[in-house]
């Protein structure tokens, strides 16, 4: 690395593991900035003209190194944000200043949107959940504060001279992670950071440094400042990643999982000598990595479930939550985690929860683990019509991921068993599928509507009412459709068992 002051930043990189791959990597990020050089070159010489620097920095930067160009582009600049928005104001075709607080102001033109940030330096107080800002006068003390070498890269503008004082080119080059300085002062400086290293390992691929590690193992706890909003941003980031994996084993070892996703490093139940269950914490991993290879492309139909898809993917993970709590040694040398679907349904509401996610992501991460059990009553294959109504009904809208998660979650190493319980959910599917198309399940509604109840008995809407339609929804589901006659038969059976049915009708 080079020891020359971080005032003065050094242009090229210093020399690396990963130095052959240098010219490659300067051509390509030259190749892929091209479309936006003459936005670049303009930026920098309107600040340039009110006498100020402007820079390229971070992420676009490292981006363009790894062969792709970043939907925004970031800069940073010695203007002040007032001098930067009088700048952007009557060159964009629309600006906003809801980052001003931190030096932010943000602007679009056509289809560029650009961020624009004061030199500053981020801390916390060690107390405060919001860092402290305090802006700086010069990009080598910005450079310094930033989180990892790969993100202090930068292009000075409109020179395009290519700034990196921290040899970050020969870290991404070598898929090294580092910090520009020591990594107790980066991750003191924001906490948040050392989430943001467990989602480099998964987004980048990338060797966390050993001193960053142990850092990470020493710091952990400090993660707990953080506002859980910030954290689950990064967590998401991180389960989106093409290969989450990498990050969450960091996440776990370096003992910030124990902070922030304590039910993770939970499943790492001690396998007893007779190994009578799997390792529940490798199982977990493996059925995530099952289940992002299930989900469909991008641009795919509902039906696929087009990936990444968050809510796949944390189900997957958690599905097992509930064993550490239900896990029974039996008196003949078996094992039991009786009921760990319904107990880790409620542990992932719960955390889901605590990470401020939202509603409907609670809602169907955490139904998607109290139904990944169900499947294994139909191996038998006794499963009747209404079974298999119940099954559909039950997920709704979730069926296609719960398709994935439940094929997900065979981990055997038996080839015979991991075939047969294929071949049965092929059967499931294809009885699910004929049900669907001869009565409509993803609709499925009792054979009579509320007014046509409210006429047949004779009652207003009320408690009875819904009483009734839910007794004729468990009649749909149970016997299928059977016909308006017999239907209706049916309601005045069970209008004749009704406390309610010797008063005087009331009328609808």
């Amino acid at each position: 690395m080079s020891t020359a002051d971080p005032r003065e930043p050094q242009t090229g990189p210093a020399p690396a593991s990963g130095a052959p791959l240098l010219p490659e990597l300067m051509r390509r990020a030259t190749a892929h900035l091209a479309p936006v050089v003459p936005l670049l070159t303009e930026l920098g010489e309107l600040f340039a003209a009110q006498g100020h620097e402007l820079a390229l920095v971070g992420g676009p930067v490292r981006d363009a190194f790894l062969g792709r160009l970043s939907p925004d582009l970031d800069f940073t600049t010695s203007a002040t944000p007032d001098e930067t928005l009088a700048i952007l104001r009557p060159w964009a075709d629309a600006h906003w200043d809801i980052g001003r607080e931190f030096g932010t102001i943000g602007a679009r033109r056509g289809e560029h949107t650009v961020e624009v940030t004061s030199y500053r330096a981020d801390a916390y107080d060690g107390q405060s959940r919001k860092p402290v800002v305090a802006f700086g006068d010069n990009l080598g003390d910005d450079l310094v504060r930033r989180d990892f070498t790969v993100n202090a890269m930068a292009m000075r503008l409109p020179s395009m001279e290519f700034v990196d004082p921290y040899a970050g080119l020969a870290d991404l080059a070598a898929r090294r992670l580092r910090t520009p300085g020591p990594p107790e002062v980066s991750f003191g400086d924001d906490p948040l950071r050392m989430m943001r290293a467990c989602r480099f390992a998964a987004q980048l691929g990338v060797d966390v440094a050993p001193e960053v590690r142990e850092a990470m193992r020493a710091m952990a706890p400090s993660i707990e400042i953080v506002s859980a909003e910030r954290v689950r941003d990064e967590l998401t980031k991180l389960l989106l990643a093409p290969q989450p994996r990498a990050g969450l084993r960091l996440l776990v070892e370096s003992g910030l999982a124990d902070h922030v996703l304590p039910e993770l490093p939970a499943l790492k139940l001690e396998v007893d000598e007779h190994h009578r269950h799997k390792d529940v914490y490798e199982h977990s991993l493996t059925v995530l990595d099952q289940a992002i290879a299930l989900e469909g492309p991008p641009d795919g139909p509902e039906s696929s479930v087009p990936g990444p898809d968050l809510v796949l993917r944390l189900a997957a993970l958690l599905h097992d939550v509930g064993k550490p709590a239900t896990r029974r040694f039996e008196a003949g040398g078996g094992v039991s985690f009786h009921h760990h679907e319904v107990v880790g349904a409620k542990l992932t509401a719960k955390r889901l929860k605590a990470l401020r996610f939202d509603k409907d992501t609670v809602k169907a991460v955490s139904r998607l683990v109290e139904l990944h059990l169900r499947f294994h009553g139909y191996g038998d294959g006794a499963w009747t019509d209404s079974a298999v109504r119940r099954y559909v009904t039950d997920a709704g809208p979730l069926l296609p991921r719960l398709h994935r998660l439940t094929r997900s979650d065979s981990t055997t190493r038996n080839a015979r068993k991991a075939a047969r319980l294929s071949q049965t959910y092929d059967a499931l599917e294809v009885r699910i599928e004929a049900l669907m198309e001869a009565e409509e399940l993803a609709k499925v509604r009792p054979e009579l509507d509320g007014n046509q109840i409210a006429a047949v008995l004779g009652i207003r809407p009320g408690p009875v009412l819904g009483r009734a339609y839910a007794h004729l929804l468990e009649v749909r589901l149970d016997r299928g459709i059977i016909g308006q006659d017999a239907v209706e038969q049916e309601l005045r059976d069970w209008w004749a068992q009704q406390p309610e049915s010797s008063a005087e009708p009331t009328g609808p």
